[in-house]
């Protein structure tokens, strides 16, 4: 049975709390594993949340601030501790080439597994799966990141009632799918559009193009809201956004449901987030994401 969910490992911004971590997430899609800023103490959440580096097949890093990538070390020993059996590949802004290179060698240990090492330098489609396409959109932080985007396919979604009444079964209606028209009865006549699911990843930014793009018709919305409305001012000088405008940005998406995440420890009544997002005029399913939290990815339009 697939599996689509989102796993929260941590939810703190530059300093974590006695109550969340660091940055964490992980995008269980179908058989893949998707790990995206691991901050520090990644390691130990992924034990606590039942996550085992098997499980992981990308990792997508933002950018280069702490809070979302000092885990890389111990992330990547124990990838190659375990002996991963197969391929992991690494995204980043290619920028922070060099971080990623201290990181990746902080201290010794015995590499026994492939890392592809993928850096993003544009915008665009940063790899192609059987299952989706991931692709990265520039965000507008003090250092260069990046947001990122899964994207499955349009399907086809076959009409039982109108197979019927064109005699087509059995057989047959594999036969049209895989050629389009049989006897007449083309495969719009017996089915319809299925949308595919689509899953958005936006970390420290101010609004931008790439916010609005990435975010745009998204089942899943993980967006950052280090802030409160009332602190606007401090979001814009610092690269973040506010839960008001993380919950508008959802709005004018068509956003299905939003995690809302990233909190400074300044905040500690996640209840205002929620209000201030509601208040934005956001009405979809609403998270204020918490550590060890987990988030099905809705079901199909």
């Amino acid at each position: 049975m697939s599996v689509r969910e989102l796993v929260v490992l941590g939810t703190a911004s530059q300093v974590p709390t006695r109550h969340r971590n660091h940055n964490g997430y992980l995008l269980r899609w179908d058989g893949e594993g998707i790990l995206f800023d691991p901050g520090e103490g990644t390691q130990r959440q992924m034990l606590r949340a039942g996550v085992a580096a098997h499980d992981l097949n990308r990792i997508c890093v933002t950018h280069f601030h702490g809070d979302h990538s000092l885990g890389l070390a111990g992330v990547i020993q124990r990838i190659n501790l375990d002996r991963v059996p197969h391929e992991v590949t690494a995204h980043y802004p290619k920028s922070g080439q060099r971080f990623f290179d201290r990181l990746r060698y902080a201290t010794a240990y015995r590499e026994t597994v492939r890392l592809t090492e993928a850096p993003v330098a544009e915008d665009g489609t940063i790899a192609r799966t059987g299952g989706y396409t991931l692709q990265a959109r520039k965000l507008s932080h003090p250092v260069e990141s990046y947001g990122y985007l899964l994207a499955e396919a349009e399907g086809r979604r076959m009409l039982p009632e109108r197979l019927a009444a064109h005699g087509i079964k059995g057989p047959d209606v594999g036969r049209i799918q895989r050629e389009g028209s049989l006897n007449g009865v083309s495969l719009d006549d017996v089915s319809e559009v299925r949308l595919g699911q689509r899953f958005a990843f936006v970390m420290d930014t101010r609004l931008c193009d790439g916010v609005h793009a990435l975010a745009d018709g998204c089942d899943l919305l993980v967006i950052e809201s280090t802030f409160l409305d009332e602190d606007e001012q401090l979001a814009v000088e610092h690269g973040h956004l506010t839960a008001g405008q993380a919950a508008s940005v959802a709005r004018d998406a068509g956003v299905r449901h939003l995690v809302l995440t990233h909190f400074s420890q300044r905040y500690s009544e996640p209840e205002e987030f929620e209000r201030q997002a509601r208040a934005a005029g956001y009405e979809g399913e609403l998270t204020v994401a918490h550590d060890l939290l987990r988030v099905p990815v809705p079901k199909r339009r």
